[in-house]
């Protein structure tokens, strides 16, 4: 058996850098080392943590085991005829894309960052630009190997035990530890996007858009202005594409059509002020980035990174917020409920708070996740400063999206209360019932499950 490396006591947060906690981190090279270190855990238990991009306590684990699986890395497989790969759950999206994007082949989904692992896409079942159109990234896993609470290691699918597998999808690696996938790709012929920008008014424009013409795109998102009040409130800038076939390059870009490059530009000192981003600031941005849009654009040709992570090139952004953090909101509310987003949307621009990042998508169906967050309807995600007055704010807000039908996203909660939190989800005492299976004296665990009695 592979020897585990030694463990060190280290302080974690999430990506908002809010709420931290101190764990026993142990890196974990092989299979072994995970099982080994399962059968060695204590009595605050384990959990597995990729690359550190959920928002808030998710990858935590106060006073237990974390294991630092981004050493297990290595890519086992690759069909390119059938588009599929084998990889452990260590793996970045970027150095998929890296090494698949000039083969011609695509993430099938990917969220606003590209650093985050196979495992954690899994754990949390990220949700990109494309769920309108392919859903979440669960639907594009043929199957996947989970070490469980007793050592051992199972291989788990849709068609293999499909309940801890849709238990696992989304579960934010409460049912075991992933180990492996085999994950089916996105054709492509070019590393370019093809983008149509249009600039929407205020939010019912924006929405009107979205249902009529979203079918048309591979890729959809809208960054709206949520400082904006009065009959701006909600102006948009919606930006859609579809990756551009071979013939609609410009002749130099045909020679290499596949050329692709993830570049960080430039970094966030670790030392930045707090308040640097207040209501002044983020409404000055917020009116340059709408004006500077265009109205109307059809056809620009952008990048990879330009279109789908624009933030990564941008070494620790998270900084940029001050040594208060900052939290992530994301929620969801049925179609049918646009009231509920029309008054989520008047309570947040009036409130004095400011969210310099929001974005607002249009979901399709969702898959069977039983913890998973994207089902259909509209989602919102908000990126705000932590400041006096702002849990009123999200307390008031989850009362909304709970009595609207609608949900928070797990992999950016760090504050819900529990008892909100289960109105939202239907399927959590089946998730209950499958964690008590296989996993019957809490193995697993980590802060967010605490919090939340998941």
């Amino acid at each position: 058996m592979t020897a585990v490396l030694p463990a060190r006591e280290q302080q974690l947060t999430g990506w908002g850098r809010t709420a931290p906690t101190r764990a026993t981190l142990t890196t974990v090279r092989s299979v072994d080392d995970v099982a080994a270190a399962v059968a060695g855990h204590g009595p605050r238990g384990v959990l597995a943590r990729g690359l550190a991009r959920s928002y808030g306590d998710a990858a935590q684990n106060a006073g237990g085991a974390v294991l630092d699986l981004t050493g297990l890395d290595r890519i086992l497989a690759a069909d390119l005829v059938a588009g599929e790969v084998d990889v452990e759950a260590g793996v970045s999206l970027d150095r998929l894309m890296q090494l698949f994007v000039p083969l011609g082949w695509f993430v099938p989904v990917t969220a606003g960052t590209r650093y985050v692992t196979v495992g954690g896409a899994i754990a949390a079942d990220i949700h990109g630009k494309n769920h309108h159109r392919v859903g979440s990234f669960g639907a594009h896993v043929v199957w996947l190997d989970l070490v469980t609470a007793d050592g051992q290691e199972r291989r788990v699918g849709p068609d293999a035990d499909p309940d801890l597998f849709w238990a696992t999808v989304g579960g934010m690696g409460l049912t075991g530890v992933i180990v492996r996938a085999r994950v089916r790709m996105k054709a492509i012929e070019s590393s370019r996007v093809v983008v149509d920008t249009d600039r929407t008014p205020d939010l019912d424009s924006l929405l009107d858009l979205l249902t009529t013409t979203d079918h048309h795109y591979d890729y959809s998102v809208a960054w709206i202005d949520c400082v904006a009040k009065g009959r701006r409130m909600g102006r948009s800038v919606l930006t859609r594409g579809r990756f551009a076939r071979l013939d609609e390059l410009p002749r130099r870009a045909q020679a290499d059509p596949l050329r692709y490059r993830g570049d960080v530009r430039l970094s966030v000192p670790p030392v930045i002020p707090g308040g640097l981003l207040n209501t002044l600031t983020v409404s000055a941005f917020n009116e340059l980035w709408y004006r500077k849009s265009p109205k109307r654009k059809r056809d620009q040709l952008q990048t990879i990174p330009t279109f789908f992570h624009p933030l990564d090139g941008v070494g620790e952004w998270n900084r940029v917020y001050g040594p208060g953090g900052f939290v992530q909101y994301q929620f969801l509310v049925p179609f049918g409920q646009e009231d509920a987003l029309r008054t989520a949307m008047e309570r947040i621009s009036t409130s004095g708070t400011a969210s310099f990042l929001a974005v607002l998508k249009r979901f399709g169906e969702g898959d069977s996740g039983m913890i998973s967050f994207p089902a259909p309807g509209w989602t919102l995600a908000l990126d705000i400063p932590v400041v006096p007055g702002l849990a009123r704010l999200l307390d008031d807000l989850d009362e909304l999206v709970v009595s609207a039908g609608g949900r928070l996203y797990l992999a950016k909660d760090s504050r819900v209360r529990p008892e909100v939190f289960a109105g939202m989800y239907p399927d959590l005492d089946r998730f209950r019932a499958v964690r008590a299976r296989v996993d019957p004296d809490g193995v697993f665990t980590s802060d967010l499950a605490r919090r939340l009695s998941l």
